[in-house]
């Protein structure tokens, strides 16, 4: 087990081992995919991590550990990235500390490259308000990317059954912003299933799931979810925006 790493995102480095051209990655994901659609989860990160070794790794959101455990019974001490905000709230920052002293992985954490204050001093304050999209893009989606340099494939916990937007999320696709392999080992996972796994082997969550949030991201953007309502309403619930930009 490994301490929280906390890096910039401009002075991300990663691993130094020499990656695969963009052919090379497609071609992989053109074959594989079809080959690993039913495959169970832990098939599917042994396959990443004998494809990619070094240049494959985990990002986490902290709303549950369910991907890094996971990953970390098949890959111990395998690569974890967790994107901090700045905005996230008390519970989010707590889990991810409890995943790096409870897991074997190593976890890094990414800050974007200004902070709140130097982007309030640049863009206005509350930029998530007035324009939560660029806010996004600043604090969300570059920063990923660019840690995001050093590797070939990146798994993310993404699930079809979370949204309608995200019902065709193949287990293996490219993502062609970041030039990279998007591998999703829990896309075809049910609610149930995440359920089922988390009792089974004592999987940390966060503690906010069971405070109203099943879908957590920052606190001035996410709001408590009624009982039987979408679980993804309570992101920048009453607006039109349903994705942060890392999965569109």
């Amino acid at each position: 087990m490994t301490a929280a790493t906390t890096t910039s995102a401009r002075n991300y480095r990663g691993t130094e081992t020499e990656g695969r051209s963009p052919e090379e990655l497609r071609a992989l994901v053109s074959h594989w995919g079809a080959e690993l659609e039913l495959a169970p989860a832990e098939h599917i990160i042994e396959w990443a991590a004998a494809t990619f070794g070094d240049r494959f790794c985990v990002t986490s959101s902290m709303g549950d550990a369910v991907l890094a455990h996971l990953a970390s019974t098949v890959v111990p001490g395998i690569d974890v990235v967790f994107l901090d905000t700045g905005y996230h709230f008390v519970e989010t920052i707590g889990t991810r500390d409890a995943v790096a002293a409870t897991l074997d992985v190593n976890l890094l954490t990414i800050t974007p490259v200004q902070s709140v204050a130097e982007q309030d001093a640049e863009h206005g304050k509350d930029l998530y308000r007035t324009d939560p999209d660029l806010c996004c893009a600043l604090r969300k989606v570059r920063p990923l990317a660019e840690s995001l340099s050093s590797y070939d494939a990146w798994a993310t916990g993404l699930r079809r059954a979370e949204t309608h937007n995200r019902v065709i999320a193949p287990v293996i696709g490219w993502d062609a912003k970041k030039g990279k392999v998007k591998v999703s080992p829990l896309a075809r996972w049910t609610d149930e299933q995440v359920e089922q796994y988390i009792v089974e082997n004592g999987v940390l969550v966060n503690p906010l799931v069971y405070d109203g949030y099943p879908s957590i991201g920052c606190a001035p953007c996410t709001r408590r979810v009624a009982p039987g309502d979408d679980p993804r309403s309570g992101r920048w619930a009453g607006t039109a925006k349903t994705e942060c930009g890392i999965h569109s």
